[in-house]
């Protein structure tokens, strides 16, 4: 199994949903960075089940213990390891779709790549297996700014379902404004549809999909490895690993397909001692390479598989059933797919930084 992402700054996330614990071990981060559990923390609370009415009722404290790496406050530039208890485990919520593989979930496919599957809870298909992922995340984005200074990584719900927010300024864009209400979108009025929606499809015990914007500032052109590692190859890849996530654009994405050259082209202009671009219709990236603008991009996510709703399927011998999941689960995933958006995007980023310096040695 593919556990290991990265390439100077790895890490292998451990665990399965009802399993004694998640966890990553983080190998490549440098030494001497100032760090402890609270800085880790603020992202998983971010991440944690039970935050609002509009997510899984699952009631877990996700709080990360520091196994080894650090000492002192400060990295050592050994593997550093992370782990989180699961306390609030439910197995016997799942005993019913032991012989029945729930539609569009990774049940079945599990079962047949590898002849068994977790029995209870997707396993490491679960959303809980993104709490490593968080937590290494929380790291890397606390180098980023070390080595940065004005680097920040904001995410955000920009759709839930059909209704879709409108433009935001990327540029005074923070996390503060993202997490103003519980949906996590900055706009005031959308958030309250999108509320509305979810709960609508919650009381329904029905789910609802989106997508999540992300806005990355601050971060020096020559990031990205051409020709297979380009920069938005490697984000595509970290985003497309998130459970849920069916989609990936950056800048223009697929509207830029609609537009002619000259409409699409980002022309070069002064920027204090350098160049710049005056519209971003590239996403920050040009030949796989960042090229000092902000890099934004999207992310399509499905709706939960998981549903109470009645569901026409069949057994694992074929045989028609009628399928109710029980267990806790989440009407809409967006607003808690932010902060494991922003933990891929910081892992990326600190694997192209160091990338880059090992070449300047």
């Amino acid at each position: 199994m593919s556990s290991t992402f990265g390439t100077h700054f790895r890490v292998t996330t451990f665990g399965e949903s009802h399993g004694k614990a998640v966890g990553a071990i983080l190998d490549g981060c440098p030494a001497n960075l100032s760090l402890c559990e609270s800085d880790i923390q603020l992202q998983l609370n971010r991440r944690r089940p039970g935050q609002s009415d509009l997510t899984t009722p699952r009631d877990e404290a996700d709080a990360v213990t520091i196994l080894s790496g650090v000492e002192n406050g400060v990295t050592l530039g050994t593997p550093i390891a992370l782990s989180v208890n699961n306390k609030d485990q439910r197995p016997h919520d799942y005993g019913e779709m032991t012989e029945v593989p729930r539609p569009s979930h990774a049940d079945y496919t599990y079962l047949m790549k590898y002849g068994v599957k977790a029995s209870s809870g997707g396993g490491r298909s679960s959303a809980r297996e993104t709490i490593g992922r968080v937590a290494a995340g929380a790291i890397a984005e606390k180098w980023l700014k070390a080595r940065f200074g004005d680097a920040s990584i904001v995410a955000y719900v920009s759709s839930v379902g059909t209704i879709e927010a409108p433009p935001i300024d990327e540029e005074t864009l923070t996390r503060g404004l993202v997490d103003a209400t519980p949906v996590r979108c900055p706009d005031a009025e959308s958030a309250k549809n999108m509320i509305s929606a979810i709960e609508e499809v919650r009381d329904a015990k029905d789910s609802l999909g989106g997508v999540v914007t992300c806005v990355c500032r601050g971060f020096p052109a020559g990031l990205g490895e051409p020709v297979f590692d380009k920069l938005e190859a490697k984000l595509a890849q970290a985003m497309l690993s998130i459970p849920a996530v069916k989609g990936f654009e950056i800048g223009s994405g697929f509207a830029g397909s609609k537009m002619r050259g000259s409409e699409h082209n980002d022309a070069f202009v002064k920027k204090g001692t350098g160049l710049g671009t005056a519209t971003n219709h590239s996403g920050g990236v040009q030949g796989g390479i960042s090229n000092g603008e902000p890099v934004v991009f999207r992310v399509a996510i499905k709706p939960t598989a998981t549903i109470g709703i009645a569901q026409q399927t069949v057994d694992m011998n074929g045989e028609p059933t009628t399928l109710e999941a029980k267990g806790r689960h989440d009407p809409c995933v967006l607003p808690r797919a932010v902060p494991i958006v922003e933990a891929m995007v910081a892992l990326v980023f600190a694997d192209a930084a160091l990338q880059q310096e090992s070449k300047a040695k």
